[in-house]
């Protein structure tokens, strides 16, 4: 058996973003609430009863929320464009750890009801 363990957050970050449709509000700085999600999996420690003991996976979560929150994310370096999908990689590349397995991670904005996640094979 393996299982699934989850740790959620949010950042308010803002941003540009070039693109072909809606392109001149997006040209211009403007922010959201982001939603995150990291997901691990594995067959817990048997000494411990824990996939990863929770404590471990929120201080890497700090970590990068501390990158993300309250930025202007066309500044975060290793970032590149501040697209969902882009985000979802950039979290994920900050998080994984020798420790855990990260089996998905999922970015929202619920103001629009866009998401994005990435599974890792």
């Amino acid at each position: 058996m393996t299982y699934e363990l989850t740790q959620r957050f949010f950042f308010e970050a803002a941003h540009t973003l070039r693109r072909e449709h809606e392109a001149d509000a997006s040209r211009r700085i403007h922010g959201h609430t982001y939603r995150a999600k990291v997901t691990v999996g594995g067959v817990p420690d048997p000494r411990s009863g824990m996939v990863v003991d929770l404590a471990s996976l929120r201080e890497a979560i700090e970590q990068v929320r501390g990158q993300l929150d309250h930025r202007l994310l066309d500044d975060v370096e290793g970032l590149g464009a501040a697209t969902l999908e882009n985000l979802c990689r950039f979290i994920h590349d900050q998080v994984k750890a020798p420790d855990w397995r990260v089996v998905s991670v999922e970015v929202g904005r619920e103001a629009s009801g866009d998401s994005c996640c990435l599974k890792v094979e």
